[in-house]
């Protein structure tokens, strides 16, 4: 069969010229549906939006999409153009958001819904398609029903080391294009799947049933030497809960003399408690650290059980520092912050000496435990607003002073002489750039709420 795996446009495109990462789902499953024969494109739809031409040109029999919450009207529209174009094939969603809310996507457009873990699951419905169409007895399914949708049993999440490497080659034609701020060309590896935390704003522990999923470290670096990229993102949703596969990790990559820039995330008190670790990756080629520092509030931090204190956070950036390796470190704004809170937060990050910080805004997104027991409080249920940057729970400031206080955060939480080494990472004309993409998102951002 010819199977088309599209990643769907972006809801805001101007992120995508601050990050852009490969679709490495895809490429995952275009791996896995090969073994069996089958001839398989992707199209980033991010970069060549021409859907239409990828249809007539390919012909598939069917068709599989991805999508996060913010891209659900965007997967439903294309969905009933591709029936449009090519009303025999079987269309088949899955990704993120189909895995924490599969009914969202009971619509006749779809003919099946992936519910978790999509390699094997979509080589089971591709062997089925072939013969009796008796998609019961695959487990981890969704089907469209007016009635209501109907669902097979759950599907425990596969064994990473046996799923194949994924196929890279079929994002060949985009791969110079991958990027995250200064990383480019970027590649993305996963190492692992869910994380040990249990914050009260995040999907990815629940998702894999409290799990986490550890890949060999040997095979990963089997997948480093095959990858040509001088930069690794590690997209994993915590790499670094497991430190003592870490360590080997980076024995085996040490050993096999692969010198890489590695991204990766980890937590504040992994990076407190094992900075030795974190010395000899930065021995290896660690430049960057994502930390999801979130509040500077330990009031806060325990209500969002993030399991961190702001003692240790001090302490992790300095050990980051004295390693020469970067901390991107995230906050997370609360809603009910006052104009004291925005004046708290930006001394807070002045007293770290941080050379860059980055601002969401708490999102209740679906299948947390924040969306469970504030979803009466949602001042919005549009898909598009899912996005960490829009305020989906009441605002204790006024809207518009709200996104002034982030627009602030933004262009001075970091003072310029801390902040403009780091950003001169990107040029004088992509630090312009993004300087006005900023702005301009940000202003959007705004005026969405007037549709509210």
């Amino acid at each position: 069969m010819n199977v088309l795996l599209i990643q769907p446009p972006s809801q805001n495109p101007l992120m995508d010229q601050i990050y852009l990462f490969e679709p490495l789902a895809l490429e995952y499953l275009g791996a896995g549906v090969q073994q069996d024969g089958h001839r398989v494109r992707l199209l980033d739809a991010r970069l060549d939006p021409d859907i239409e031409r990828a249809v007539r040109d390919f012909q598939p029999d069917v068709v599989g999409l991805t999508a996060f919450t913010s891209h659900l009207n965007i997967v439903r529209e294309l969905a009933a153009s591709l029936r449009r174009l090519r009303p025999q094939a079987f269309l088949v969603i899955g990704g993120h958001h189909a895995t924490v809310a599969p009914a969202d996507f009971n619509d006749s457009a779809f003919d099946l819904v992936v519910i978790g873990e999509g390699v094997v699951a979509l080589r089971e419905i591709l062997r089925e398609l072939a013969g009796a169409r008796d998609f019961l007895g695959i487990a981890g399914l969704g089907m469209p029903d007016p009635a209501g949708m109907q669902f097979t049993a759950p599907r425990a999440y596969t064994p990473l080391d046996e799923l194949p490497l994924p196929d890279r080659s079929l994002t060949a034609a985009w791969r110079a294009r991958y990027f995250s701020e200064w990383f480019k060309p970027l590649a993305s590896v996963r190492t692992s799947l869910g994380c040990t935390a249990r914050c009260t704003f995040c999907a990815l522990w629940a998702i894999t049933g409290g799990k986490y999923l550890r890949r060999d470290p040997a095979a990963v670096v089997e997948e480093l030497k095959g990858i040509a990229e001088e930069n690794v993102f590690f997209c994993d949703d915590e790499s670094m809960c497991d430190t003592r596969r870490m360590e080997q990790l980076a024995d085996l990559i040490a050993a096999a003399g692969i010198r890489k820039r590695y991204f990766l995330y980890a937590r504040v008190d992994t990076i407190v408690r094992h900075p030795d670790l974190f010395a000899k990756w930065a021995r290896l080629g660690l430049s960057q650290v994502f930390v999801g520092m979130e509040d500077f509030s330990n009031e806060r931090l325990a209500a969002m059980k993030k399991g961190v204190t702001t003692d240790q956070q001090v302490e992790a950036a300095g050990i980051l520092r004295q390693l020469g390796v970067m901390m991107y470190a995230s906050f997370m704004v609360d809603p009910a912050y006052t104009r004291e809170d925005f004046r708290a937060l930006t001394s807070y990050i002045r007293k770290l000496k941080l050379t860059y910080a980055t601002f969401t805004v708490m999102t209740p997104l679906p299948g947390t435990e924040l969306h469970a027991t504030r979803r009466d409080a949602l001042l919005s249920d549009r898909p598009e607003l899912y996005d960490m940057l829009h305020a989906l729970l009441p605002t204790r400031l006024p809207l518009p002073e709200f996104y002034a206080e982030m627009a602030r955060l933004y262009s001075g939480a970091v003072p310029m002489y801390r902040s403009l080494p780091t950003l001169m990472r990107y040029g004088l004309h992509g630090l312009l750039l993004r300087l006005r993409l900023f702005g301009t998102f940000l202003q959007r951002v705004r005026a969405a709420h007037l549709d509210y």
